[in-house]
């Protein structure tokens, strides 16, 4: 099951996740200490869409972005 979007091509995307421990200097504190750095991955909002194309009515992944663009037309 691809989580890639049919209209646009967006799909997940590598980022990280830091953890940090400590009261911040301007709450007066000593400052934030990195704990952790875990990497995670970001996936786009897709929807099962009805599409009318050329050759007639298709079920395809949209992301959300391009759905409210009216880059598609439902059927």
């Amino acid at each position: 099951m691809s989580k890639i979007c049919d209209v646009c091509g967006k799909g997940k995307v590598v980022g990280g996740s830091i953890t940090r421990r400590g009261l911040a200097k301007k709450k007066g504190g000593i400052g934030q200490h990195v704990v952790k750095n875990v990497k995670r991955t970001f996936h786009p909002n897709l929807q099962n869409v009805r599409v009318q194309t050329e050759t007639g009515v298709q079920t395809i992944k949209a992301c959300t972005r391009c759905i409210r663009a009216n880059r598609i037309t439902k059927a």
